[in-house]
């Protein structure tokens, strides 16, 4: 049996193998990677004994590269006689998972940038759950966070009771890092006010929180283990930049966004086929489908066609995400309204749809855009691949 701590407002969860395997609570909210790729953990930890590792990390950074990355295609790790494939979660850039793990293992803050929608936050995820075992001990920046809200607050009926203590004292997830020897996760750290920024400084420099309500005891010493990875999105650069000061605290990777499509599309496939099992269906993906969505988001976001012609960016942020959203919303429309067989051959109309509505959440002015897109370049694939493009250009053209 695994133990997981599922951060500092619940208590810990004792799943078993069978459990785990059958993805207990998945059909209820989305599983956590500790719980999603749990079988994964157990074996890298079982594989793991004899590679070195900082203190209190659950795997080796090697093992940790490992989980995220898989084993090479055609490979397998040899496991007590029997060949285990660790799955390839995160699709970018491999060099740059490498550099994260050895700046998380080196002690220093990790920050990820980029546009919205590359994958900050499954890979922030991703690093949690492999060397502390636990992903959920996760601050979600936003205008209205406090300094209370990342550090700590009080229970004020003991407060009041016994006076200021531990016992009255409530964690939250940056003391609860600290404590348990942990990584903590600040997401949309940008999006904070300034003073909860500086919070981070003092903590990311000497590892150490004062509480000051304690006295004499209120001195709190990071353990082994504990770390600081953030995210931030380049178009909320000016929403509160980030001091020199807190910067300086930190190593910055740029996550970019998926260049290649035929990698994009398989991303799209994958999330997909996750998020339908979450859901508790079952359905053959339409390759077809996830085809003409990676092509359209590459082509949008590039601002070229892969035939060479410049055309329109659109304002909206064009991510993978969005396109995996778009996919997953037509399955769902397509399996519940016409049953599995529908599912398996995807409504071009209802994708393109789909996408308008995406696309045009910025501004109705986009819709242009999106005209001027399937007039020139989708008319163009459709005359010359015939099948699902015909179908989409049909289906865009018609739309209002």
């Amino acid at each position: 049996m695994w133990l997981f701590p599922c951060g500092p407002f619940a208590p810990c969860v004792i799943l078993s193998k069978r459990q785990c395997a059958a993805g207990r609570f998945s059909t209820k909210r989305r599983p956590t990677a500790e719980l999603r790729y749990a079988d994964e953990l157990a074996a890298l930890v079982r594989w793991d004994r004899n590679n070195p590792k900082p203190e209190n990390w659950q795997l080796s950074p090697r093992a940790v590269r490992l989980f995220i990355l898989g084993t090479p295609k055609g490979q397998s790790l040899e496991l007590d006689g029997e060949p285990v494939t660790i799955r390839k979660k995160y699709y970018g850039n491999d060099t740059l998972v490498e550099r994260c793990i050895i700046t998380l293992a080196g002690n220093r803050g990790l920050m990820l940038v980029g546009e919205p929608g590359t994958a900050k936050t499954m890979l922030s995820e991703l690093l949690s759950a492999a060397i502390s075992g636990c992903s959920t001990n996760t601050v979600q920046g936003t205008a209205g966070t406090t300094e209370d809200m990342i550090k700590y607050s009080w229970n004020y009926a003991l407060l009041l009771a016994k006076g200021p203590s531990r016992e009255a004292l409530v964690p939250a997830p940056l003391y609860v890092g600290m404590e348990r020897g942990i990584i903590t996760r600040f997401e949309e750290i940008t999006r904070t006010p300034a003073e909860v920024q500086d919070c981070l400084i003092s903590v990311l420099s000497d590892k150490v929180m004062n509480i000051p309500e304690l006295g004499d005891q209120g001195l709190l010493f990071a353990n082994p283990g504990f770390n600081v990875i953030g995210t931030a999105n380049t178009r909320d650069k000016g929403v509160n930049e980030m001091s020199s000061a807190l910067k300086r605290r930190f190593s910055f990777e740029t996550v970019q966004p998926v260049g290649d499509v035929a990698l994009e599309k398989q991303i799209i496939l994958d999330e997909v086929e996750a998020m339908a099992r979450s859901a508790g269906f079952s359905a053959p993906l339409d390759d077809d489908a996830a085809t003409l969505l990676a092509t359209t988001y590459h082509e949008l976001r590039q601002g070229i066609s892969a035939e060479g012609m410049r055309l329109k960016k659109p304002a909206a942020v064009m991510s993978t995400a969005e396109a995996v959203s778009i996919y997953f919303q037509t399955l769902m429309s397509a399996w519940y309204y016409g049953g599995p067989e529908q599912a398996r051959h995807l409504d071009e109309r209802a994708l393109a749809e789909n996408l308008v509505g995406a696309v045009a959440k910025e501004s109705r002015e986009e819709l242009a855009t999106i005209r001027e897109y399937f007039s020139t370049i989708v008319q163009k694939k459709a005359e010359r691949e015939d099948g699902a493009w015909k179908r989409f250009y049909e289906a865009g053209i018609r739309l209002k």
